[in-house]
């Protein structure tokens, strides 16, 4: 039996990949499976931002083209990168536990947000990170910076920067959790829609597949993931826009977060919902709805977002 993951090829994907390759060749002895790494479009484009070239979902485009043709059987994503609408004839079959889903402060200089001085450069490539990062510093000179991992840090490293924001997920799994200085509090800068959660889409009519790879579902993220999509959705589903939210499930319960920005962080609107994590998708809607009606549509409307 074999079973060929689609991924991109940067370090990060490729761990991601490597990880679920391992978990499922351990619940299915006799299962062999193999890597078919692609380049994508956003991978290719990283002379202008990622709203300007069309947003996280270039990252996801090429491997799902790889699933429809037959060259891969399933496609390994981070959650943040997967645009709300599910292309027609393929569906998310799987998610593993979440890692950390806070952004991470990364400096080698200034041990905190706070300590960075007036005027220091900031580098990150995503509008969420940099309209709360003006709401929070506007004294700070944030700039775009593309690229994986490990070129963002060797920007970094290069005095390019005095600081750059990324995600602390990636830097665990990559065991790079040592350059980050500060976990920045999730209701302080909420994360994307997704952060630190890795899913696994299929073909929708592949039941083989599909029941090989439900067998790693984690059932806390999908709840999140049922509530913060729900949002997102509610919000417009754009990955080119500064909206955020982040779920958190205990005991039945899930209380969710979220947050609509100007992109100059001038104004940001944000909310808070809770209930039966059995409704995780209403409740995603409904705060949704609350934000909307507190001064998020009039925000993206003003970015061109149909709302």
């Amino acid at each position: 039996m074999k079973l060929r993951i689609a991924t991109r090829q940067s370090p990060l994907a490729l761990w991601q990949a490597e990880h679920v390759k391992a978990l499922l060749e351990a619940r299915h002895p006799g299962l062999a499976v193999t890597l078919v790494p692609l380049t994508t479009s956003g991978d290719r484009q990283l002379d202008r931002s990622l709203s300007e070239v069309g947003g996280k979902g270039l990252f996801v485009k090429e491997l799902e083209e790889a699933l429809r043709d037959g060259r891969a059987d399933l496609a390994v994503h981070s959650m943040k990168d997967v645009p709300v609408k599910q292309p027609d004839g393929l569906a998310l079959a799987a998610f593993l536990p979440g890692e950390d889903p806070r952004d991470a402060f990364v400096s080698n200089r200034y041990a905190t947000l706070r300590e960075l001085p007036q005027g220091a450069q900031v580098g990150t490539a995503s509008l969420r990170r940099q309209s709360q990062l003006r709401a929070l510093r506007p004294d700070l000179a944030v700039g775009d910076l593309r690229g994986n991992v490990g070129t963002r840090l060797l920007r970094l490293d290069e005095h390019t920067f005095d600081a750059i924001l990324l995600a602390c997920a990636g830097l665990t799994r990559l065991g790079l959790q040592g350059r980050i200085r500060e976990a920045l509090d999730v209701d302080r800068f909420v994360p994307a829609i997704g952060q630190g959660i890795v899913g696994i889409e299929c073909r929708a009519d592949d039941a083989r597949t599909r029941a090989w790879v439900g067998v790693l579902n984690d059932a806390v993220s999908a709840t999140r993931l049922a509530a913060e999509r729900a949002l997102n959705a509610k919000l417009g589903g754009a990955c080119t826009v500064p909206v955020a939210g982040h779920a958190v499930v205990t005991e039945g319960r899930l209380k969710l977060v979220g947050l609509v920005a100007a992109p100059d962080g001038t104004r940001i609107v944000r909310d808070r919902i809770e209930g039966p994590a059995a409704h995780a998708a209403e409740l995603g809607a409904r705060l949704g709805e609350h934000l909307l009606a507190a001064g998020g549509a009039e925000i993206l409307r003003g970015i061109g977002v149909a709302v």
